[in-house]
């Protein structure tokens, strides 16, 4: 059961994605391209912990599956303060 919710949730995180970057090619609000690229973070992130629990479970990718989440939260924080000007 837990593989089904990590896959459901990089879908969901990469669903959010494209269409935040779909709406930012329409609309060219610069902060819908900076949280899809978060969102990208967040997919990655949950791809990462797919493998790293489910495919590889004896290795520990924690440090490596964390990068992109944290990557994905500054550039998050990056399009919000940037965008607030």
């Amino acid at each position: 059961m837990p593989q089904v919710v990590y896959l459901l949730c990089a879908i969901t995180s990469i669903s959010c994605s494209y269409l935040l970057y779909r709406g930012f090619k329409n609309t060219k609000l610069k902060l819908l391209f900076w949280t899809s690229l978060g969102f990208f973070g967040f997919a990655l992130n949950n791809i990462l912990l797919f493998v790293d629990l489910l495919i590889v479970p004896q290795y520990d990718l924690s440090v490596i599956r964390t990068v992109p989440a944290f990557v994905g939260m500054l550039i998050f924080v990056y399009g919000l303060i940037m965008e607030e000007e």
